[in-house]
């Protein structure tokens, strides 16, 4: 059966999560609807034992290649994640790894213009790219029996880009204007996802504008694309992971004939990251003229990655953010009416707390109305997280946070046509080495105890570690 095409090449702001791509509706049905039983469903001991198939090896120009067996479908996912972001693109050429990702669908040795989007669609199959603060990404969604030539594709485009003025000069047009439409030009744009970071952070790599100034957009030249190309579209820096219903052995083989022979580049270090701490509250505001109602942002700069704090803070997550349970929306929301929506998270809205790889930041904003202090917002936000730094939270609290944390994982795992499978084992590969944390998460989340909640709520929810941006709407409402 063909997949639908909903095909849509995105980037960065506009660029698909892969929680965004959405499945088909499927028709209406007096019949129940039957569906396997997730882990967490399981019997305890059936859970315990969930285990993601992972196969990994690294061929000799460094290319790492992970096989996820699951055929619980005829489909497949093929993705390829680079390991650059626009976190270290160059200096005066903010945006460049953004702009990078769309000349990637310019045309190849044997792939003309826009000929690798139809060959993907005329198989029945969707594909998008992303560009993230540590990898650039691009995936398809296929039928099982087309995984070979989209293994020969994404190599062909790997192996040598059709890099012209022509291409240079068109996709510079795309992006300036995607930068005008999503941000410039429109209300709440870059708020605060693209603002949040510039403020809160000191490194020039985690602060400047991601998505680009237009005269350094405007700058970038033919010379610099091929540089960019040459050294970090290399297989030494890149992952291919293909998850669905495939041989493992097969898939191996494939992808040592087409991306055994592409040559390693000399891949430069990742610069120095690394965010000096935070000793006071930083505030800051913001005018925008299309914005009819103000709003407000706040933000805390993450432990470690892999850390024990680090997984205390996704179920603090939970227990603060995540879902109308949360308690900042039952006190922003469902009790003060202050709001009618609270959003934010780890790595939000670019990703999720495993797809990074550098210095982060855990947010939320939300709108409110014009009468609104933005203080009273603040003073209700340090009511609930003062309430777990000095009295922590109880057990069932903790588990039920847990349960949640499980929940959204497994949903990752299984869901959205096995892209989120592809995007955590194509992360930890590039990131650690070890796609097959994927199935060491839930124990490490399991081991969080109370008091290493509030420990940590201590350590990083604290107003020292803060960063607010209040907005003021000039576009007239209320």
């Amino acid at each position: 059966m063909r997949l639908p095409v909903l095909f849509a090449v995105l980037a960065l702001a506009g660029c698909s999560s892969v929680d965004r791509l959405e499945a088909p509706a499927r028709p209406a049905s007096t019949e129940p609807e039957f569906r396997p039983l997730s882990p967490e469903e399981l019997a305890p001991e059936q859970a315990a034992a969930f285990s993601v198939p992972v196969v990994y090896d690294t061929l000799s120009n460094g290319l790492k290649v992970v096989v996820s067996r699951d055929d619980t479908a005829p489909t497949a996912v093929i993705a390829v994640y680079y390991n650059v972001g626009f976190r270290i693109e160059p200096r005066e050429r903010t945006g460049f790894a953004h702009l990078f990702e769309h000349m990637m669908f310019q045309g190849s040795e044997n792939l003309g213009k826009n000929e690798f989007i139809s060959l993907v669609q005329s198989n029945g199959g969707i594909l998008n790219g992303s560009t993230r603060f540590d990898f650039t990404n691009y995936f398809e969604v296929v039928p099982a029996n087309t995984v070979e030539t989209m293994l020969w594709a994404e190599a062909d485009r790997m192996r040598g880009l059709d890099i012209t003025q022509e291409n240079l000069t068109n996709q510079q047009g795309v992006v300036s204007n995607e930068v005008r439409v999503n941000v410039i030009n429109a209300p709440y744009g870059g708020f605060p996802w693209l603002d949040l970071p510039q403020v809160a952070n000191e490194n020039w790599y985690n602060a400047h504008n991601f998505y680009g100034e237009l005269s350094d957009l405007e700058a970038a030249t033919l010379e610099d694309v091929q540089s960019f190309f040459d050294t970090y579209y290399a297989p030494n820096n890149a992952a291919v992971v293909v998850v669905g219903d495939v041989d493992p052995d097969q898939v191996m083989g494939w992808v040592e004939e087409y991306f055994g022979g592409i040559a390693r580049a000399d891949v430069p270090p990742i610069p120095d990251l690394s965010e000096p701490r935070q000793t006071e509250e930083k505030r800051t505001s913001k005018v925008d003229s299309l914005a009819t109602r103000p709003a407000l942002a706040f933000a805390y700069h993450m432990p470690p990655r892999n850390s024990d704090a680090y997984f205390a803070m996704g179920l603090l997550q939970q227990i603060l953010l995540a879902g109308d349970d949360s308690r900042l929306h039952q006190a922003l929301v469902t009790e003060s009416g202050l709001t009618s929506s609270v959003s934010g998270g780890i790595n939000w809205p670019l990703g999720n707390m495993f797809n990074y790889n550098g210095p982060m930041l855990w947010s939320g904003w939300l709108i409110h109305d014009a009468e609104t202090d933005p203080d009273s917002v603040l003073a209700l936000v340090d009511r609930e997280i003062e309430a777990i730094r000095d009295d922590g939270v109880e057990a069932d609290v903790l588990e039920r946070a847990k349960v949640k944390l499980r929940s959204d994982l497994y949903d990752t795992i299984g869901g959205t046509f096995g892209v989120g499978r592809a995007d955590l084992l194509a992360t930890f590969a590039l990131f650690d080495n070890d796609p097959s944390r994927i199935n060491r998460l839930v124990e490490r989340f399991e081991a969080v105890t109370p008091g290493l909640i509030r420990r940590t709520a201590r350590q990083v929810l604290h107003p020292d570690n803060r960063t607010v941006i209040t907005l003021e709407a000039a576009g007239g409402g209320s």
